[in-house]
Formats: structure tokens, sequence, C-alpha cells
């Protein structure tokens, strides 16, 4: 029988929790609950149980922000579907990236850049989140191609509320990040870890503005395929980011 340590008692109360705490307040739909299941064993058995604090820090932050002044947003189409309750697709927009670096982790022997890596993903969908919830009722608001205004909310926009929020939202999950990566004895140094994890946040951000802008806007990519590439992107760069500095 095989043994079940310690890290996998904490992964596996992390990941009821995870799933409590989302059917208690309505933060995703039976989609996403079994979505969330799925990704959250795969993120905490495969890499570690912080990986799974970090992606939570995210999902918990992201859904208090989308119900955030709801009905506003709501009265100018600038509210999630849904009454704000993510589905399966969302999960796996946002941790879809985290779930394939926990499984490159486990099949190529594990490395130092694999948390730096992950954070990074989490951080560009927590900016963009923050930015698309919160930036959406600034009326300020600018395409990032032309800098021509437009309609808050629009696909590609941004606007001085939207930007500052981005900035937080990668500044949170950089914070919990370094934390935790302490306590799992992560290698790369705090310092490094820190300023990657909140630059890349910010930046991939910006990608998803500007394929939005581009081609969401085009009907050629949907919500959830410009979130996925975004945080794709992020986790390249900060990939790219380990290869030349660790």
């Amino acid at each position: 029988m095989a043994y079940i340590g310690e890290d996998e008692v904490i992964s596996l109360l992390l990941v009821s929790l995870l799933l409590l705490v989302s059917m208690s307040r309505d933060l995703l739909d039976r989609g996403g609950l079994f979505a969330a299941l799925v990704v959250g064993l795969t993120v905490s058995i495969l890499g570690h149980w912080t990986w799974l604090a970090v992606l939570m820090t995210f999902l918990i932050v992201g859904s208090l922000a989308t119900k955030w002044r709801f009905e506003e947003k709501a009265r100018i189409s600038a509210e999630e579907a849904n009454d704000g309750v993510r589905g399966w697709k969302n999960v796996l927009a946002n941790g879809g990236m985290a779930s394939i670096i926990a499984i490159a982790h486990q099949l190529y022997g594990g490395h130092d850049w694999s948390y730096l890596v992950l954070c990074s993903s989490i951080s560009v969908a927590a900016s963009d989140t923050l930015a698309s919830e919160i930036g959406s009722l600034d009326p300020r608001t600018r395409i990032i191609t032309t800098l021509e205004a437009v309609p808050a909310g629009t696909n590609g926009g941004m606007s001085p509320t939207g930007t500052l929020a981005a900035f937080y939202g990668a500044l949170l999950i950089a914070s919990v990040s370094t934390i935790l990566g302490a306590i799992n004895g992560d290698s790369t140094q705090p310092a490094f870890l820190f300023m990657v994890v909140i630059v890349i946040g910010w930046l991939g951000c910006q990608v998803d503005s500007i394929l939005g802008a581009l081609l969401e806007n085009r009907g050629f990519l949907g919500k959830h395929s410009v979130n996925f590439l975004s945080t794709l992107a992020g986790a390249l760069i900060a990939f790219g980011a380990a290869m030349r500095f660790l």
C-alpha cells in the first residue's frame, strides 16, 4: 500500500477546502467544480501543496473581484457571464497552464524553475482578472493598440484603474509566491522570484489586452483562448528568465 505523506494529506485537505468554498460561495458551477478538482489534484500532487495555495489565492481573489459591484458592470454589459459563477472553461483557461507545468515537472524529474514558471502564469491570470473586473467600470478606457477611447469593458481596453489593479494582482501573487516558496524550500532567490512574478504578471496582462484587441474583437479567438494564451506567454517568459539568470 502506497504511503501517504504529510504533503499529500495537506494537498487533499486544500483541494477539499477549495471545493467547499467554491460551493458555499457560488464561485463555480458543477463543471467548474469538477475542473477545479482535476486541476487542484494535478497541481498539488504532481507539484506541491504550496503550488495549489498560490492558485487558490488567485481563484478566491479573482472571484471576489468578479462579484464586486456586479450590478453596475451588468448595466454596461461588462459583467462575467452566468451571474459571475465560473465554469470549467474559466478554470482551464486560467489554471490549465499550471496543470501543464505540474505534469512537466513530474515527467521530467522536477526543475528548479518549475515553481517560478507556475507562479508567473498564475500571476498573469490574477493581473488580468483584476484589471478586467475592476477596470471595467473606469470610463477612461482606451484600446491598447491605438489608444483610441472605447467604452469601458471593451476587449483590449486599458484604463488607469485597470492598469493599477493589474499591478496589485501581480503584487499579490508575487507576495504569496515568495512566502510559500520559502515554506516549500524553493531554491530560487526570493528577491528574484518576487520581481519576476510581479513583472511577468503585469506584462502578461498587457499581452492579454493585445490579443483581445487584435484577435478576440475580430472573432478569431474567444475569451478563454485569450486567457490561456496569456498564461502560456507568462510561463514562457518566466522560463526564458530562468534559463538566462538561474
